[in-house]
């Protein structure tokens, strides 16, 4: 089986023309690579692949003076040359390696290959996830791909960049990826694309063998004792020419959701409802017209099942804080794997993780944990009719599936009449209708559970009157922070609006991801967790709660909270604008705190509020955006992506404002308009 490592160079860099040829320590960049190449372990030859420009004339010049076999192409079309000379070549397997990584190590890329011939996968690499440092990377895939890959791509930056199509179909195609066991490598910048980075390899170059291709770990000793040579380019972004490409790309029209289509009628037959949350099912997205399957995420985008690419405005329901695979997190999790998961006793980590979130919650004083947050508001209803003696309970927002909480909805199917008289639903900021309740049923009431804010802000001073309205009443105070907490502000919205509760429930942005919850509160009450009953195999789970401190962790350092902020409010302003442009202020607004806002459409042209969602959903997913009808923020989020759903939004709500016109608007959609499973804000 013939093995071929294409090198792709070309004189005209957009930032740094003529690079691949520049004096390296005595030596063109280019033969620093092919050097390397030629050390790969399992690689039978190395060429090179360059365009048909006159300017590339020297690089086919070079190749043959330094008997290196040349393939040349056009410019744009870079998947294209790979596929010219691997043909030429008669490659079975291709290794993708680019002219500006002079200190490639030909071990890494070995173990790269290895894996892809060894797992049989269709695809290999060590760029995805972000690992290793920006300079080592190294792509592996076969030939029977890369042909489907020509064949098929149509996006610019799939042509451009070559394997974007390989990577983001894996539905279609296996994909394996090298992780580097060394943490903390990510920000690491060893490739070519500046001046700057010019002037940072000359001097590292300068403590390197000049006879053979360095090992990362020779390069990582050098930087360490000479740590001022990282500050020459530390400012440079990685990976800065495909996100460039990708701005500058017109976003394609999404309208192919057959493989979706077909998993999700294979799951109906084995799974009620085809999903495990109502919120991810089928019934919450245009029928027929939407992705029903992810198969991987990547900062603030996801892929579904038919390889399109969305920007993720969902974030898995608000898990998804940092953004998908966050580095640190993912570190933190590997290392714990290798410990383990789920022990017989408890670890360490647990009270590591507690003492974090006394830290920073007002009003945690003890904590246990769960898995959802379902866990932590029915453990801390448990918990205050123990600690008071009483039944009742009102409820104020979403809360959970548990009998106590979903028997006060529609969706009550299965509650006993018995438990859903014990609790009573309260409006938001109705401070006189929480009196009456526990007028009318004194000394009856254990707690008030709320959502301390979701669509609408509190009114002034309505947090810290109905705390101590329930004091005065013997009746407790339970925030259900699972979705403001670590979003709002680190400690949650107690934090921010300066009302401490006798108990919290936390979850979702806790652990990006991962399945954990925690109830805290005062350690009175707390304690009685000694004599209720709250215990589960998985509480004390060891790579959720690593990942947890490691979010916690991440957001302490880093100003993680100010960008949900920041960014929920750029995008907030600008699609007013843009809503005013389209005539649609009247239709559409967005309520609530900048790092969680929450559509609230209006009936018009006579068509109801949840056709007119509907049909916004349906057109902001074709335009690649994932889209409930909420903007949740993630740290990943950036200025492309906002650019991105910024656009959609115009396309969408031109397309509304002409819809709307017809006065057709529900009779005229080509699917059913989705149905709210209840509605509780």
């Amino acid at each position: 089986m013939n093995t071929v490592a294409i090198i792709q160079a070309r004189m005209g860099s957009t930032r740094l023309p003529g690079k691949v040829l520049s004096d390296l320590a005595g030596s063109p960049v280019l033969e620093w690579v092919v050097r390397a190449a030629r050390c790969i372990p399992g690689v039978d030859k190395v060429v090179v692949a360059t365009t048909d420009l006159a300017d590339d004339d020297k690089i086919a010049q070079w190749c043959e003076k330094n008997l290196t076999p040349c393939h040349r192409g056009a410019i744009d079309d870079v998947l294209s040359r790979y596929h010219l000379a691997a043909s030429n070549e008669n490659a079975d397997f291709v290794m993708r390696l680019t002219g500006d990584c002079p200190l490639l190590d030909p071990h890494i890329c070995g173990q790269v290959l290895t894996l892809l011939k060894r797992s049989k996968t269709d695809y290999c690499s060590n760029i995805d996830p972000t690992t290793w440092p920006d300079g080592l990377d190294c792509e592996a895939f076969t030939m029977a791909s890369l042909s489907i890959a020509h064949a098929e791509a149509t996006r610019l930056s799939d042509r451009e960049h070559v394997t974007p199509f390989l990577r983001n179909n894996r539905h279609r195609f296996s994909v394996e990826s090298l992780t580097s066991s060394i943490n903390d490598l990510t920000q690491e910048r060893w490739t070519l694309d500046t001046e700057k980075d010019f002037q940072f390899l000359t001097a590292v170059a300068q403590h390197l063998p000049a006879d053979r291709a360095p090992a990362f770990t020779e390069v990582l000793a050098v930087l360490d004792a000479h740590p001022n040579l990282r500050e020459i380019n530390n400012s440079q972004k990685r990976n800065e020419g495909f996100a460039k490409s990708i701005l500058e790309e017109a976003s394609p029209t999404i309208s192919t959701f057959s493989r979706s289509n077909a998993l999700l009628e294979r799951a109906l037959k084995s799974i009620p409802l085809g999903s495990q949350t109502f919120s991810k099912s089928h019934i919450q997205y245009p029928q027929g017209q939407a992705p029903m399957f992810l198969t991987h995420g990547q900062g603030g985008r996801v892929w579904d099942v038919d390889g399109n690419e969305y920007v993720d405005m969902v974030g898995g329901l608000l898990p998804i804080v940092l953004g998908y695979r966050d580095s640190d997190v993912d570190a933190a999790i590997r290392k714990q794997l290798c410990r383990g998961i789920s022990f017989s006793l408890a670890t360490e980590l647990e009270a590591d993780l507690a003492e974090r979130l006394i830290d920073i919650i007002p009003c945690a004083e003890a904590v246990r944990f769960g898995k959802n947050g379902s866990d932590a508001t029915s453990a801390a209803i448990r918990l205050a009719r123990a600690f008071t003696k009483r039944d009742r309970v009102a409820v104020c927002g979403y809360h959970g599936w548990q009998d106590w909480y979903i028997g006060t909805t529609t969706r009550h199917l299965g509650v006993p009449d018995a438990v859903r008289s014990l609790s009573h639903s309260v409006s938001f900021n109705d401070l006189d209708a929480v009196e009456r309740l526990l007028n009318q049923h004194k000394n009856e009431f254990a707690a008030f559970i709320l959502e301390p804010m979701n669509l609408t802000e509190p009114k002034e001073n309505f947090l810290k009157d109905l705390k101590a309205l329930l004091h005065d009443h013997n009746t407790l105070l339970i925030f259900d922070e699972v979705i403001t907490g670590f979003r709002y502000a680190l400690g949650g919205a107690q934090s921010l609006f300066g009302v401490t509760p006798d108990l919290a429930a936390f979850g979702k942005a806790m652990g990006n991801g991962m399945p954990i919850s925690a109830i805290v509160g005062n350690a009175e009450i707390m304690n009685v967790m000694n004599d209720i009953f709250f215990s589960g195999t998985f509480g004390g789970e060891a790579l959720s709660l690593a990942a947890s401190i490691a979010v916690i962790d991440k957001m302490q350092r880093e100003p993680v909270i100010q960008h949900l902020w920041d960014m929920g409010q750029t995008l907030a302003d600008e699609v007013t604008h843009l809503t005013e442009k389209h005539g649609l202020s009247e239709v559409i607004n967005f309520q609530g705190k900048p790092p969680w806002k929450i559509a609230s459409i209006s009936p018009a042209g006579g068509a109801r509020s949840e056709a007119i969602k509907t049909l916004l959903q349906s057109e902001m997913l074709k335009r690649g955006v994932l889209f409930l009808g909420t903007h949740n923020i993630c740290y990943a989020h950036n200025n492309q992506d906002m650019h991105h759903i910024l656009q959609a939004y115009n396309g969408a709500f031109s397309v509304l404002t002409q819809e709307l016109a017809t006065g057709e608007l529900e009779t005229r959609l080509p699917f059913p308009a989705v149905e709210s499973v209840f509605k509780v804000r």
